[in-house]
């Protein structure tokens, strides 16, 4: 029985040692799993992965997007976005007002001194304020004022601005930008919406002054304000060149503000050469500069009549030699006559020697499909052609009549096939009448961007062997108040003002613009009793439309009175 008590009691102790190496590996296993597990289990609970700003679909709402992009990407310490503040009404003292504080009223103000002294400078936190659209509430406006705007601030504005889809405006006032940030800030301005028309820069020198950057070619800013930029006169043949050059020139720029810079003469010649040939921009404001007469006399010589140099009138031929073998390669039978008379008028490379060569040349392969026409009606109603070459004593056959009434049609553009679609009722293939419809709509769909591709192509005046285009008469408004102009600079003004009041009063100031409507000339160094400043303003006061509507208010306040 002690055997077998030994051996029941011997058999739990002798597997002892067998669980205790099963134990030790089962706990070693065990401590394994312990090991591994706090990679997976240990976890905090209450903790989440930080966010991949990436992931976020922006809702359009700019305060909601910008502070959750903020947050996802670790920007704790981020401007608020806030309504524009609007202009406080009088104020006007209350009844209770004029009422003595109380004890506790005065207790509560000297426990309160630090926040009132916070609330005053709440003006001065950085935040970005826009300005909401009165129906949907959308953001019409940005404004930033007064605080660095950084790289990563831009980088979320390149996500949360492309949703809003009435984005119309942005400014930045003295917000630090430098070279590399502005190149930032002009790629992110393709992504916003296509309502995005004006951006306003001001207070922000920069060292490069690269601002004509934002004036390039595929740029859609109308509006560009550069005011207090410290823009001297490199800065000033960068935008000059911005504007149009001998290949290129700015299609969407309409106005430009370039007031309380550095600009001088040199400056003011620069931006009056990238005026020469552009056709886009309205309104330039030069105002507040260091601009001289030799500056304002540049800038008045290219709103008149000026002499193309020679590296325009070479581009000029070859333009012209362009334009006309296109026309000859979309209608080589029907206007190869039209187009080479057109060219010669054009053309100053010809001389009349050479376009009487050209005429002959012309007549001799002159196209006969039209003859058979004009014969069989000469011999159906020979009386009548007779009379009528007598009456005309050109003595001339009646073939070589019927071209000279077509060249005057053919001399114009997309007219060529108007004068042919009448006679050709009823005769003829019905191919053909298609082959000309289809011509004319080419030539109208090609012949309007070329007018405004190419200024160098406007009509042009030939004087004592030079070559004189009509200037630019597409600026309206012109601001020179606050520079340094006297009375040498006052008549060239006067001479460009004297000529574009007598084209507006021609027959062709109709078929375009007409010049200057707003000439601002006042602070300079001269006399407001000037005689030439006198007849500027005499001459300019009918032509601006301001003062044409100040009559018409003081006519009906006193009619109503």
């Amino acid at each position: 029985m002690s055997g077998e008590a030994s051996a029941p009691g011997a058999s739990p102790r002798a597997p002892r040692p067998g669980t205790q190496k099963s134990s030790g590996s089962v706990t070693k296993k065990g401590d394994r799993g312990a090991k591994e597990k706090p990679a997976t289990v240990l976890q905090p609970v209450g903790e989440e992965e930080p966010k991949n700003p990436e992931e976020y679909q922006c809702t359009g709402v700019l305060e909601t997007d910008f502070a959750e992009l903020c947050a996802r990407s670790g920007y704790t310490d981020f401007p608020k976005v806030v309504p524009r503040p609007r202009p406080h009404p009088a104020f006007v003292p209350s009844a209770s007002m004029s009422e003595k504080p109380t004890l506790d009223d005065q207790r509560l103000s000297g426990s309160c001194s630090l926040n009132s002294l916070e609330s005053k400078y709440v003006f001065f936190r950085p935040t970005i304020q826009v300005e909401l659209e009165p129906e949907d509430k959308s953001v019409k406006e940005i404004y930033i004022r007064g605080w660095k705007v950084e790289e990563r601030i831009l980088g979320i504005f390149s996500k949360c601005l492309p949703p809003l889809s009435q984005l119309q405006a942005i400014n930045l006032w003295k917000v630090g930008l430098t070279d590399k940030t502005l190149t930032t800030f002009i790629a992110l301005l393709p992504l916003c919406t296509s309502t995005l028309r004006k951006v306003s820069l001001e207070g922000n020198p920069l060292p490069e002054q690269s601002y004509h950057k934002l004036m390039a070619l595929d740029s859609t800013i109308s509006h560009l304000s550069l005011r207090n930029n410290n823009i001297d006169d490199h800065g000033a043949q960068l935008l000059g060149q911005a504007l149009s050059t001998l290949h290129s020139c700015n299609r969407t720029l309409v106005s430009l503000n370039l007031g309380f810079n550095h600009i001088g003469d040199a400056g003011a010649g620069y931006i009056a050469d990238g005026l020469r040939l552009n056709r886009a921009l309205l309104w330039l404001s030069l105002a507040h500069n260091r601009i001289q007469d030799q500056g304002a006399l540049k800038l008045a010589e290219v709103l008149r009549p000026f002499e193309l140099t020679h590296t325009e009138v070479v581009e000029r031929r070859r333009l012209l030699l362009e334009k006309g073998s296109q026309e000859r390669s979309r209608s080589p039978s029907s206007s190869r006559h039209g187009d080479s008379k057109a060219e010669r008028e054009k053309n100053p490379l010809m001389g009349a020697s050479n376009a009487a060569l050209a005429e002959r040349s012309d007549r001799d392969r002159m196209p006969t499909a039209k003859t058979p026409r004009a014969l069989g009606k000469k011999k159906e109603k020979s009386g009548d052609g007779v009379k009528k070459e007598e009456k005309s004593g050109s003595g001339q056959s009646p073939t070589q009549g019927a071209p000279k009434k077509e060249d005057a049609t053919k001399a114009g553009k997309g007219k060529v096939t108007i004068p042919e679609q009448k006679p050709s009722k009823g005769k003829g293939p019905k191919t053909g009448n298609k082959e000309k419809r289809s011509f004319l709509l080419e030539s109208e769909l090609v012949a309007e961007p070329s007018e405004v591709v190419s200024p160098l192509l406007e009509p042009v005046e030939h004087r004592e062997g030079k070559v004189f285009m009509p200037g630019n008469k597409v600026l309206l408004h012109l601001n020179l108040i606050r520079n340094r102009i006297t009375e040498v600079g006052l008549e060239g003004f006067l001479a460009t003002v004297q000529h574009q009041a007598q084209f507006s009063k021609s027959k062709s100031a109709a078929k375009g613009p007409v010049g200057l409507l707003c000439l601002s000339l006042a602070k300079n160094c001269f006399s407001l009793q000037c005689p030439t400043y006198t007849m500027i303003q005499e001459l300019m006061l009918p032509r601006d439309p301001i003062s044409k509507a100040k009559p018409r208010e003081e006519e009906t306040t006193a009619s109503s009175t």
